[in-house]
């Protein structure tokens, strides 16, 4: 799947852990993001609703690629996360999970992005507050 932003194409994730857990970059530019999971029960706790980490991981994505420049070959740089802060809010157990995410303020290295994590019924399931740090892309050894 390719995603679109206004100018360049771009692979469905480069990250090896969202394409282990199934989650799809949906979009990506202009400081958004959205990725998508469809559960499925490896995805969910003992209770039967989404696990936590799972619900960290997408808000994490999506606030980080919100900030990420993408090169003059289209290819997204790179980001740490310093700061997540997440509110879990309601339980979900199947559908698709979209996690939608804006940067708020940005500087040289540092930006801010919040996130919310949405069912396909459009129940609030999670919100989340970052700072992220920009990194350079190390030389290959």
């Amino acid at each position: 799947m390719n995603t679109h932003t206004e100018s360049h194409v771009l692979p469905a994730t480069d990250n090896p852990l969202l394409d282990y857990l199934g989650i799809r970059l949906a979009s990506v530019g202009d400081g958004r993001c959205t990725f998508e999971l469809d559960l499925e029960p490896r995805h969910l706790n003992r209770q039967g609703s989404v696990q936590g980490g799972v619900t960290a991981t997408l808000l994490d994505a999506a606030c980080g690629y919100a900030g990420l420049p993408a090169g003059p070959d289209g290819a997204l740089g790179h980001a740490v996360t310093v700061m997540l802060t997440i509110s879990y809010l309601s339980k979900a157990s199947t559908g698709r999970l979209r996690a939608t995410a804006q940067v708020t303020r940005a500087g040289m290295s540092l930006y801010f992005a919040s996130a919310e994590l949405t069912t396909d019924a459009g129940v609030l399931v999670a919100t989340a507050q970052g700072t992220f740090k920009r990194s350079r892309t190390l030389p290959e050894a």
